[in-house]
């Protein structure tokens, strides 16, 4: 269930909550434009292969997940906790996520006919619940050797396996064997009418993303000078991203495919993100700029949640235009309150940033009064 406390959380890393808080915010910030029509390219995803700034963000939470289930999950069995105890609690919060992401797909209708199954918390909810259970179950060298395998076997199922009718090797967005394995699957209940970005079997190279996070905080433990730790950080972070592009000549980078080249090239970009916040807050102590970075990163999944009900209730609502027009309540607010001042364009990226500051409000009340919800 989910929990509120009126307490602080047990000591951790600030730079975490502060990367966790860019993260989310960044999610808020790509995903309410004031209009799908007018928006900047680094705020849209890849059409297809390559990258751009926003194909970084969902990586980087999965990265982050992995980060603390080093510290939680590991930190709860150094202290004595047991594995079967741990392995109850990872399923509850598992199966609390995934009920957030169909929540979410269903509002406010909750038509079963209609609604798209995979999803952002759902996805989440799985590599968490996997990703546990490997750290649980396996040490340092088969946690290594079981996160190569995902990424190879992946590549090589991929590549090898045909899709009936198209053959083997096709990434294209309707020949993919994901795609594929989705429509078998869920049949219409997909993102898409032929493939969804948080398919079934893209799940797999996405437990490597979280892994890549495991290893970070395995770092993070380790007790090494916090400036050997932030030098690691960038030689590991530079690693994968070189390997990530070399990889991606055969195996395009591609975040609605989740390919390996994309789980490299992305997790060597957190850890470069990650060691810059790092460096400047728990290193160097320069912590006033992340405070409201941190105040996201406390209620990240509270925030994410309440902010997708919003737009639904908001998409639902009916209201008129000066000309007579009826539109939702959602472009209403955008076409009076930021296009007259703004223009569509930047009216529409101020829409965005507008989001983010009201949220930051509530969630700022929040952090003063020590409230933080728990799943």
């Amino acid at each position: 269930m989910l929990r509120m406390s009126e307490t602080a959380p047990r000591p951790r890393s600030l730079s975490l909550d502060a990367f966790r808080g860019i993260t989310i915010a960044g999610m808020i910030l790509v995903n309410n434009p004031g209009s799908w029509s007018y928006v900047y390219p680094p705020l849209r995803h890849a059409e297809w292969h390559g990258w751009t700034p926003t194909d970084l963000i969902f990586p980087f939470f999965l990265f982050i997940v992995g980060v603390a289930i080093e510290f939680a999950v590991v930190g709860r069995l150094e202290r004595g906790d047991t594995r079967s105890n741990l392995a109850k609690k990872i399923v509850r919060r598992s199966l609390i996520l995934i009920l957030l992401g169909l929540l979410l797909a269903g509002f406010p209708r909750f038509d079963v006919s209609t609604m798209r199954f995979p999803g952002v918390l759902q996805r989440i909810g799985v590599v968490y619940l996997l990703t546990s259970l490997i750290v649980l179950n396996f040490k340092m060298r088969g946690q290594i050797m079981g996160t190569a395998g995902l990424l190879l076997g992946y590549w090589l199922i991929m590549m090898v396996v045909p899709v009936p009718g198209l053959g083997a090797g096709d990434l294209s967005p309707d020949g993919n064997l994901a795609a594929y394995v989705d429509r078998l699957v869920f049949g219409d209940h997909i993102w898409r009418d032929m493939w969804d970005p948080e398919g079934l079997l893209s799940t797999i190279p996405a437990v490597a993303t979280a892994m890549f996070g495991v290893f970070t905080g395995k770092l993070l433990k380790s007790g090494k000078d916090g400036g050997e730790i932030t030098s690691w950080m960038f030689v590991f972070g530079w690693a994968a991203i070189i390997i990530g592009l070399f990889w991606e000549f055969v195996f395009p980078i591609n975040k609605n495919l989740w390919t390996s080249s994309y789980v490299l090239f992305t997790a060597g970009a957190a850890l470069q993100f990650l060691g810059v916040c790092y460096w400047l807050i728990d290193v160097k102590g320069h912590r006033r700029w992340a405070h409201p970075a941190v105040v996201f990163g406390r209620n990240a999944v509270v925030v994410f949640v309440l902010s997708g009900l919003l737009v639904k209730t908001l998409i639902r609502i009916s209201m008129e235009l000066p000309d007579g027009t009826t539109v939702s309540a959602y472009t209403w607010i955008y076409r009076t309150l930021f296009v007259p001042w703004a223009g569509p364009l930047n009216g529409s990226l101020a829409f965005a940033v507008a989001n983010i500051l009201i949220w930051y409000g509530l969630l700022e009340l929040m952090y003063r009064k020590k409230i933080f919800v728990k799943i």
